[in-house]
């Protein structure tokens, strides 16, 4: 079956759109029009967004968005609200650490204590009739990096299967979102590999098959600061503002949707294994969680 592939530079990642058994590109120029789109009104590295117009009124206006902002926004702040550990109103105290970019440094403890009362979530007034968005405290920052990918992905979904895409996978940065049956295995799964924190990239823990789904990972080994030889990595708690304490080092959970698998990604990482109840979910398949003493277990997966 003909295979066509667009790869670029979006997002602040590198992206490879996939499909087969099309004869032209449509889909694959159309979804990444929709990226394109998707980034101009979400981003927070640049000045001006739909996403930075709220940041920059934050204490003193509401800001009218548009309806798909509006309801991602509105995804992002309930999700936070659930104090699990993901939290799109942390952008102040990630800027504060800056693990990851230059200037990273261990920040004194008031400083740490002052970002953190910028980063409540109930400090977001939301206004579903006018699709306004206000941050009732100046200086506070809401950033969607840590669920638009997954809202994103999910889109391209729905625009491919408006053309006709029977068999593709969308890959945002790792943020892996297959769509339809495999055309390269007979029961019509698809191979994934999970990544092994320990080594380079793309050496894996192990490989499993699993039906058209989202697969996302959370983990603390691409970023992280070291300081008085001790290791900080990326993930803030936003109950403490430091990093989260820890014994894992990567999560990857299989999930319906994109969006679902960012937001549970987050979550199990934080609670450090799978809470109970979790894969009684339909929409929630199975998740594989590597440790950092090197050994990984699997709840709902298994492995080749």
């Amino acid at each position: 079956m003909k295979k066509l592939v667009r790869t670029f530079h979006a997002l602040g990642t590198r992206i490879r759109l996939t499909v087969f058994g099309e004869l032209d590109d449509a889909p694959l120029q159309a979804a990444a029009t929709l990226i394109q789109r998707e980034e101009d009104r979400l981003t927070v590295n640049r000045p001006v967004s739909e996403v930075m117009a709220v940041n920059h009124a934050a204490g003193s206006a509401a800001v009218p968005v548009s309806t798909a902002t509006y309801q991602l926004i509105a995804a992002a702040v309930a999700a936070s609200r659930e104090h699990y550990g993901f939290n799109a109103l942390i952008g102040p105290l990630v800027k504060l650490w800056r693990i990851g970019f230059p200037g990273a440094n261990v920040p004194a403890e008031a400083a740490i204590q002052a970002r953190l009362a910028l980063c409540d979530p109930a400090a977001v007034a939301l206004t579903p009739a006018a699709h306004s968005v206000a941050l009732m405290r100046p200086g506070m920052e809401l950033d969607l990096g840590g669920i638009a990918k997954g809202f994103i992905a999910d889109q391209i979904k729905t625009l491919w299967q408006a053309y006709g895409v029977t068999a593709g996978i969308i890959d945002l940065g790792g943020n892996l979102l297959l769509v339809g049956e495999s055309p390269r295995r007979a029961d019509g799964q698809w191979l994934i590999g999970v990544q092994d924190p320990a080594k380079r990239r793309d050496e894996d823990l192990g490989t499993t098959a699993v039906p058209a789904c989202a697969a996302v990972t959370s983990g603390i080994y691409e970023r992280f600061l070291i300081k008085n030889g001790q290791q900080y990595h990326h993930l803030l708690d936003p109950r403490t503002g430091y990093p989260l304490q820890t014994k894992l080092a990567g999560v990857t959970v299989f999930t319906q949707t994109s969006l679902q698998g960012e937001l549970e990604a987050k979550r199990l990482f934080f609670h450090g294994g799978v809470p109970a109840g979790w894969l009684d979910d339909p929409a929630h398949l199975g998740a594989v969680f590597a440790y950092q003493d090197g050994h990984h277990e699997t709840s709902g997966v298994t492995f080749l």
